[in-house]
């Protein structure tokens, strides 16, 4: 067992460089679900008076003129008549002055700073001061003082930003265009002017015909050109996703023909036909794709939840599911890809023995938490004392990368991802090889008390 962990061991290393060595792709997407989490602790914070203070900084802020400001609420809150309310706001200016100070210019991103006095659940009070760099540019200037915090600023950073590139071609010209957001912009234009049929020529009709085809040829073979120039960047598609949209046959004929790019081929999301050409065609070519846009996440997750599926229908043994043998899989570094549902309620607790002085470390659900048996010592019976506490999803998004894994969360909107959480706990994994999880079993009567995951079964789902 101790010659198969070592090499385990020796795998999860070479798995991990690997990892740092390519580019992680969902590292944004991980930044976001920080974000996302933070958000939500701080919309749910509430305080007393108006002592809690929202200050956001934009990159090209300046740090001096932030500190005057602060400077001069703090001699317009010393005013305030109520005396518990005056002291909180003096308290939490003088906090976010403390936080300014240990900057010298604004980052690249901006600053964002949080500072007050928030409720409990048990109604106690709680200092909150927190200062960071936004995961992207923030181009807003903000300062409130409330009874509560203003993240709408770091809700707008959340929207999806993923960029998708728009071709709207006809007979008259072709526009291509990008969608960020709510942000749409235009590329380049091109306007053409093609023969139409007709039944004239006499003898010269084949000769006019053939004049009109390799015309329209020509333009096919302009809009491929410009397409790979627009949509290409270093060799990869600079866009998640092209829409194909026009009036007439051209769209079919572009993606039809050997001179459209092949790299682009496998990012065509959709065809649509639209009645106008130009920049009305491209806001009804926004509007008939804007479903297919909104599900890319959804296909994403599908996708992935599919070929975890696939693996079980197969009974490969290159899978793993719940807390227990996910964690001793990414211990052993087999896991590929861990997939975790992003709303996962599972803690990482720390327990500590005050007479053996021993600590272990176990993931509980909040309902195993209140259950007092699984804070005592199963031997002796003595109370264990939880020295931290960290979610278990925090924990794996600062962690995931030691164990040379891809993290991907998901949600349980569709109905892969219902299935996934319901049947499955919420947590698994794609393996790199075939594990037998009995032969790695770590019970607690093995002596190993300092392991990581030598709870028992009641810590894990």
């Amino acid at each position: 067992l101790s010659c198969t962990a070592a090499c385990a061991s020796v795998v999860r290393r070479r798995a991990a460089t690997s990892v740092t060595m390519a580019d992680d792709d969902n590292a944004e997407e991980i930044e976001m679900w920080k974000v996302r989490r933070l958000v939500k602790g701080l919309e749910e914070a509430r305080g007393n008076g108006t002592s809690m203070i929202s200050l956001v900084i934009p990159p090209k802020g300046q740090i001096n003129l932030t500190a005057k400001m602060l400077a001069d609420e703090l001699g317009t809150a010393s005013n305030i008549k109520s005396r518990v309310n005056r002291q909180s706001v003096l308290a939490a200016i003088g906090s976010a002055q403390q936080r300014l100070k240990l900057y010298n210019h604004v980052p690249p991103n901006g600053l964002v700073i949080y500072c007050g006095t928030v409720l409990t659940d048990e109604g106690k009070e709680k200092k909150v001061n927190m200062d960071f760099e936004p995961f992207k540019p923030i181009n807003t200037s903000l300062y409130m003082c409330d009874n509560k915090f203003h993240v709408e600023a770091l809700s707008d950073l959340l929207q999806c930003d993923s960029k998708y590139g728009f071709v709207v071609m006809d007979g008259h010209g072709t526009l291509f265009g990008t969608l960020a957001g709510n942000h749409r912009e235009v590329l380049h234009k091109v306007s053409v002017d093609l023969p139409k049929k007709h039944g004239r020529g006499g003898q010269s009709a084949l000769r006019f015909a053939r004049l009109r085809l390799e015309k329209r040829q020509n333009y096919v073979r302009k809009i491929a050109e410009l397409t790979t120039q627009l949509f290409i960047t270093d060799d990869r598609p600079n866009v998640n996703g092209i829409v194909m949209a026009g009036s007439a046959d051209f769209k079919n004929q572009l993606l039809q023909s050997d001179l459209f790019d092949q790299r682009l081929q496998p990012h065509i999301i959709m065809i649509v036909d639209v009645s106008y050409g130009g920049e009305n065609g491209f806001n009804q070519a926004i509007e008939l794709s804007a479903e297919a846009l909104g599900n890319i996440k959804f296909v994403k997750e599908k996708k992935l939840i599919g070929k975890y599926f696939d693996e079980i229908s197969q009974d490969s043994g290159k899978y793993c599911f719940g807390v227990k043998d996910t964690l001793a899989c990414l211990e052993m570094g087999a896991i590929e890809t861990l997939i975790v549902w992003e709303d996962l309620a599972v803690d990482r607790c720390i327990l500590h023995n005050s007479q053996t002085q021993e600590e272990t470390i176990h993931f509980f659900t909040p309902e195993q938490q209140a259950n007092n048996d699984n804070m005592k010592d199963p031997e002796t019976g003595v109370d264990l004392e939880m020295t931290e506490k960290i979610p278990m999803m925090e924990w794996l998004a600062n962690e995931y990368k030691n164990f040379g894994c891809t993290l991907e969360f998901i949600t349980d909107r569709s109905e892969e991802g219902s299935q996934f959480v319901r049947g499955f706990g919420g947590i698994g994994g794609i393996l790199r090889y075939q594990v037998n999880l009995a032969d790695f079993e770590v019970a607690s009567d093995h002596g190993d008390s300092s392991d990581e995951y030598s709870s028992d079964d009641e810590g894990y789902i």
